[in-house]
């Protein structure tokens, strides 16, 4: 176990660096590199003017310089003039006698994870509150999406094509066939406006942040997990269908085991291998996949900074965000298969 979890880090590792690489690149582009110029300086500005703007900014260097600077493997830049010298670990303009004190690592590996052009703040906190913000969000959903998902999956999976089973399979599907945006505009236009004078909740998604009651987490907690809760709820199904249909089920049945028992002591664990997939895929599109509900319900979340950050340009807290991203990503797939290894002894002999 252990050499498998040494093995997968290091794969995770370098699928990290060459996953960041490539972000790195494609929003150091040059036409993103002159947007940002003009959006940072002026939109009037001349070639030459944003050509001078970039090199002052180290935004000309080769872009696997950039990279390990970002990274901190690689020495900071540094630019100096008339008036000073300037640098990616130097804080304003200062003379060369404090820049030669400076430190000359300074990247995401130092905790440095650069300055938001949108919000005008270390990306760090940014990205620290808005992470807490979603991840607070992720909890409550997780917590009525999986045993709802799990219960209405197991329950229709029991006995195939039932009317318990078509009515849940039904509900499953209308579920994971409504988008968010439009089965959050239906909740919001039932339970947050005010109909014949009477209106279920007056808490709002915003005031979530500040003041995290019930009613004000309700509606986005309730949208996200219905979405998803369908798809997790087909697969288990799918799955406790074809257990339940396994040798060693019939054998418990001919042995007189009752149905509870086949169920919950010889069906249950193995029926849960493919939803535990499918539930650990959730962390990151919960993470990053709520843009529409965060929008929708203005909750300042991760996908909502996202956003903002894509709006604007924001290359440093977008790259920031990747980070996050791929961190999650790789994170809960090893879980994933960890967890595959208790699931199942097989694996384990193998």
């Amino acid at each position: 176990m252990g050499l498998f979890i040494l093995r997968r880090t290091a794969v995770m590792l370098l699928t990290a660096l060459c996953l960041t690489f490539i972000v790195f690149s494609l929003t150091n582009l040059f036409p993103n590199l002159e947007k940002l110029a003009k959006t940072q300086g002026n939109f009037r500005m001349s070639d030459e003017a944003v050509v001078s703007w970039l090199e002052k900014n180290g935004y000309m260097q080769p872009v696997f310089a950039k990279y390990g600077q970002w990274l901190g493997v690689v020495p900071g830049w540094t630019y100096e003039t008339d008036e000073g010298v300037t640098g990616r670990c130097i804080i304003g303009t200062v003379d060369a006698d404090v820049a030669s004190q400076a430190p000359q690592l300074c990247g995401i590996l130092q905790g440095n994870w650069g300055h938001s052009t949108r919000f005008k703040a270390d990306v760090g906190e940014i990205v620290q509150t808005r992470l807490s913000n979603t991840g607070y969000l992720m909890m409550w959903v997780l917590v009525l999406m999986i045993p709802l998902a799990l219960i209405t999956g197991v329950l229709a999976g029991m006995r195939e094509g039932s009317i318990t089973d078509r009515v849940l399979s039904t509900f499953s599907i209308v579920t994971t066939a409504t988008p968010e945006y439009v089965s959050g505009v239906v909740f919001i236009a039932i339970f947050a406006s005010s109909t014949a004078g009477l209106k279920w909740f007056k808490g709002t998604a915003t005031g979530a942040m500040e003041n995290p009651t019930f009613e004000n987490f309700f509606l986005p907690v309730l949208t996200i997990a219905l979405y998803a809760m369908g798809y997790i709820a087909r697969m288990t199904r799918a799955s406790m269908t074809e257990v339940m249909t396994a040798q060693y089920i019939r054998t418990a049945r001919l042995k007189g085991v009752s149905f509870p028992n086949i169920v919950i002591k010889h069906a249950l664990r193995n029926a849960l291998i493919a939803p535990f997939t499918v539930i650990m895929l959730q962390f990151p599109w919960l993470l990053n996949g709520v843009v529409i509900v965060e929008t929708l319900f203005n909750y300042k979340g991760f996908g909502w900074a996202l956003v903002e950050a894509a709006s604007n340009n924001d290359i440093e807290l977008l790259l920031a965000i990747s980070v996050v991203s791929v961190v999650v990503v790789l994170l809960t797939q090893l879980l994933s298969d960890i967890g595959y290894v208790f699931l199942n002894p097989r694996i384990r002999i193998s």
